[in-house]
């Protein structure tokens, strides 16, 4: 099942560069779902961007972040730099599940975003069928963090963007 998200917010929109550049370089994240009890589901991911600047993720059809995400689009994702103590980025998104074999065509620009060509395309796509892989296409709501710029959406306020802890 996939939704189609509103477009995000003009300020959010006006951030997109910064978040695309940064998402360009910086693919470690950790990703929030929640749990049908209203808990937590957070999950180390591999994070790209897509040409329109939404971020991208692949999945297994069958994992709790897919489920997830099915029930409750809404979703979190803390992007970090490969030192750890760097710059960092936090993204609050409403998901869309693009499963096969819609997702075929995405899931190998994903990996292009991240990694580049594959050696053997052909190989490729069979496991991304064989393991029934979902692109999970986030797109934004809010942006903060010291890579976002000047936080804004719904959550902006004291204590969030550049220089806060």
């Amino acid at each position: 099942m996939s939704t189609s998200p509103e477009p995000p917010p003009r300020a959010v929109d006006d951030q997109l560069g910064q978040v695309r550049s940064f998402l360009a370089t910086h693919h470690r994240a950790v990703l929030v779902t929640r749990r049908r009890d209203d808990g937590l589901q957070t999950s180390p991911v591999a994070a790209g961007v897509d040409s329109a600047g939404r971020v991208v993720i692949s999945t297994r059809s069958r994992s709790a972040k897919c489920r997830n995400l099915r029930r409750d689009p809404r979703a979190s994702l803390c992007v970090v730099s490969d030192s750890w103590f760097g710059p960092w980025l936090h993204l609050d998104a409403v998901t869309e599940v693009i499963p096969m074999p819609d997702a075929l065509a995405l899931l190998e620009d994903y990996y292009r975003s991240i990694v580049g060509e594959h050696p053997d395309w052909a190989e490729y796509r069979r496991v991304m069928v064989a393991e029934d892989r979902v692109l999970l296409r986030l797109t934004l709501r809010h942006a903060a963090g010291p890579a976002a710029g000047p936080a804004v959406g719904p959550a902006a306020g004291p204590g969030v963007g550049p220089g806060a802890a």
